[in-house]
């Protein structure tokens, strides 16, 4: 007998977001998806691929020594996006506006969106990262949101358009490329800027790196030019339920490990084919999550410590060079996880086959 088919509001359109919509509206469920941007989110940091996070993503990408695939986070976005509405029936996708409030029924979840509409569904599930505002409306007014910052910690991510050299190959297209910028420790006073105030935190980077030499002037000219910075404040989710009656989180918004683990596509991935029933998901993710963000806050400092001189970066330099050459993993070095385990990813048979 085929499942009842199932209205299922997906709050956020990100990875784990349209990867959910894929696979639910594959077994036949009715699937919209709200995302507050204004349009797809087809940027943000490269994701390693690693492991059983091949098996999760299983597309072509850049493979390099140390790990074993690389894509951009942009790519991923827009390949689970793209499957999802090449679909049969594909979920309804609406940008610009996102969950304000909802009441939970005995059966169902009554949803009020930002722009005044509302409407019913069997399930509302939020994958709408680490920040996630839907969370916080779960969780219930006194209760502490579930994020562990991981203090004066950010990287700021954007594309600076510099055409491909010879010899040089699998940048973020034939004319860009990725800029990573990351500081430890950061201003006092960009702790308090408001996430989302992009010319706030690029005013803060600019501070931080203006005068450093190398390119740095090129860059911060760029930075300032992208429209598609991002800053990130890495943060830890820890939970003890992923789950409240009729609505549940997937992805960074249930237990982001941020980018230090070295596991967050695994994080973004591993829950999402079929969280509808969520006491059922959390058992057999619950060993692997909590392996995955074992240790983290405590050496977060001794991993990402940042050299200081022209001297102290030429000597990492010429390490990662040797180790490279020697082919030892720089990812061990660095204390990434290579995997967790292996046994943790079920077999979904309705997963199965093209629909």
């Amino acid at each position: 007998m085929d499942p009842v088919a199932l209205r299922v509001l997906i709050s956020g359109g990100g990875v784990a977001g349209s990867a959910l919509a894929f696979w639910l509206v594959r077994q036949g469920h009715d699937i919209p998806v709200v995302e507050h941007f204004t349009s797809l989110r087809a940027f943000g940091l490269h994701i390693d691929l690693r492991g059983p996070g091949t098996e999760a993503a299983p597309e072509q990408g850049m493979q390099i020594p140390d790990f074993e695939f690389e894509i951009m986070r942009g790519n991923l976005c827009r390949l689970h996006y793209d499957a999802a509405n090449a679909c049969r029936t594909p979920p309804k996708y609406v940008f610009g506006t996102s969950v304000a409030s909802f009441e939970q029924k005995d059966t169902s979840v009554n949803v009020r969106f930002e722009d005044g509409r509302t409407d019913t569904f069997d399930l509302l599930v939020n994958a709408d990262g680490q920040w996630s505002r839907t969370r916080r409306m779960m969780l219930g007014p006194g209760i502490p949101d579930a994020v562990q910052r991981i203090p004066a910690l950010y990287m700021a991510y954007f594309t600076v358009r510099q055409p491909m050299q010879k010899g040089e190959k699998y940048l973020t297209t034939p004319e860009e490329m990725q800029v990573l910028l990351t500081c430890n420790p950061a201003p006092d006073w960009l702790e308090n800027v408001f996430r989302g105030n992009v010319e706030k935190d690029k005013e803060a980077f600019a501070d931080i790196f203006r005068g450093a030499k190398w390119i740095s002037e090129d860059i911060l000219k760029s930075m300032w030019a992208a429209d598609d910075f991002y800053c990130e404040r890495l943060g830890l989710v820890k939970l003890k339920s992923w789950s409240s009656g009729h609505v549940t989180l997937v992805g960074e918004a249930a237990h982001c490990p941020t980018a230090l683990s070295g596991m967050a596509l695994l994080a973004l991935l591993t829950q999402t084919p079929l969280p509808l029933r969520s006491t059922a998901t959390n058992k057999p993710f619950r060993p692997f999550v909590k392996a995955m963000q074992e240790g983290i806050p405590e050496r977060a400092e001794k991993q990402w410590n940042m050299t200081g001189s022209a001297f102290s970066i030429g000597v990492l330099n010429f390490m990662v060079g040797i180790a490279s050459f020697l082919k030892v993993n720089i990812a061990d070095l660095m204390g990434i996880r290579e995997t967790v385990g292996d046994g943790y990813l079920p077999d979904y048979e309705s997963m199965v086959g093209d629909k």
